[in-house]
């Protein structure tokens, strides 16, 4: 489970990454708690707003930050984000601490933050395998959710019993502070024993992440199913401070919601990272059992009831979002890596511009149980999506000797050209004077594996 921290460099990584993460999470119970309580009246729409702000801009910047992580040192990148993402928290800290903070403001705050995490998250998700090698990809992966989730046990309800003690003023600026750990574990990092890797080079190779997912049916059903629970089950900032003050608690109460979610998310986490490999048929499951146990939750008397049905809500969003994640990155060319989690990031974030107003507006409409049911129907949505990919391709199988029993392969071969062929047909399309041997060299490979073929079936003969 935890073989990835053997590696010097994942250790150090890992320590700031939780410290950070514990910071980050405080500040965002603070963010939600100041928009839906000092600046506005229990809006939930204007809650909705600011957190499209905040993921749109890796949405709208998505080929141009999926570049920059494959071109530059991914190491030097993110101490350049941690740095933005640490004076902008400074920033917010002092304004509420003078009293000057306005609505617009935060609106443009939450812009800011989404255009640096635009550039930090797929940087970050990708410097994964520079730490690691390739064998240890998905379990690293699994480790990084399960600090992101311990984070996320500890710091909202920390940071709500901090907005009591101190104001969310403070709660700000002690998260600019964290983000020092993770400046100082970068600048620890051995960069001699960082796992070699190729640098894609040209501006006119931004759309090759595009081209590759489309030719990739396997991760165009994993975005699909991403998207649908970004969008519209992964608002649990609007679901649980509504929810919180329908049961009369205050920040306190909202933060403990938040942490308790994240007991069900680590546990996700971790069994993920026992799993030798990331799965298809895992995350469908885990989508599925989303939608059910959300709908559970939406129809819970009483907050101790909602609360406990909260734990089962993060073990099946954590278990599919870090499974999908471990698949694209094992799955993926190396030298497209970082502008495929680029695309995967800005589904994830990009969705939730998309959805987050419309769920909004539901809770303040019909009440914060409707929103939920909206979450727990696109959940339903995804899983239904993945199942009917998995039958359609073919991956399906009746056991021969058993009537009713059923088996997935999911060794059979992904339909995807190789790294060589793609390569000759992005040349192709991409250069300005047009390649005429691309297509012979193509031909002369199906060629060469068919004679191939026909050799070894003459020497079984």
């Amino acid at each position: 489970m935890f073989r990835s921290l053997r590696l010097f460099n994942y250790r150090v990584w890992f320590a700031g990454a939780l410290v950070s993460n514990i910071g980050g999470w405080m500040q965002a119970t603070a963010q939600d708690w100041v928009v839906l309580t000092q600046l506005t009246d229990n809006d939930a729409t204007a809650m909705g707003i600011t957190m499209a702000l905040q993921f749109g801009p890796p949405l709208l910047l998505v080929g141009a930050t999926g570049w920059v992580a494959d071109r530059f040192d991914r190491r030097k990148l993110l101490m350049i984000t941690q740095t933005a993402l640490m004076a902008l928290a400074v920033a917010i800290g002092l304004l509420l601490l003078a009293g000057l903070m306005t609505l617009p403001m935060m609106f443009a705050f939450a812009l800011a933050f989404g255009v640096a995490n635009a550039f930090d998250a797929p940087a970050r998700q990708a410097f994964v395998t520079d730490v690691v090698a390739r064998e240890n990809a998905a379990n690293a992966v699994a480790l990084n959710s399960a600090s992101f989730n311990a984070a996320r046990m500890i710091g909202p309800a920390l940071g709500g019993i901090l907005i009591v003690l101190v104001g969310t003023g403070w709660v700000f600026l002690i998260n600019a502070g964290t983000f020092l750990a993770m400046l100082v574990a970068l600048a620890c990092i051995r960069v001699r024993e960082l796992v070699p890797r190729v640098r894609a080079t040209g501006a006119a190779r931004l759309s090759e992440g595009f081209r590759y997912v489309a030719r990739r049916p396997d991760l165009l059903v994993i975005f699909t199913m991403v998207f649908l629970l970004g969008a519209f089950g992964m608002n649990f900032p609007i679901f649980a401070s509504t929810m919180a003050i329908e049961f009369g608690q205050g920040a306190d109460g909202y933060g403990l919601l938040s942490s308790i979610l994240a007991i069900g998310s680590l546990a996700g986490a971790l069994l993920a990272a026992r799993r030798d490999r990331a799965r298809m048929r895992v995350v469908m499951i885990a989508a599925g059992g989303f939608g059910v146990f959300s709908l559970i939750s939406a129809l819970m008397p009483t907050y101790p009831l909602y609360a406990a049905a909260l734990v089962f809500v993060g073990f099946c969003t954590v278990t599919m979002l870090t499974t999908a994640n471990g698949y694209v990155q094992t799955t993926t060319d190396p030298t497209l890596r970082g502008r495929v989690l680029a695309l995967y990031m800005a589904v994830i974030m990009g969705a939730t511009p998309i959805g987050a107003p419309i769920v909004g507006w539901v809770a303040d409409a019909w009440g914060p149980r409707a929103a939920i049911g909206v979450g727990a129907a696109a959940g339903i949505l995804a899983c239904a999506i993945g199942v009917t990919w998995l039958l359609a391709s073919g991956r399906v199988h009746r056991i021969a000797d058993r009537r009713f029993a059923l088996t997935v392969d999911e060794t059979r071969p992904l339909p995807v050209i190789t790294p060589e062929e793609f390569s000759d047909e992005v040349a192709a399309v991409t250069s300005p004077v047009p390649i005429p041997d691309a297509a012979a060299r193509r031909r002369t490979r199906v060629r060469a594996r068919v004679a191939a073929s026909a050799r070894s079936r003459r020497t079984r003969g």
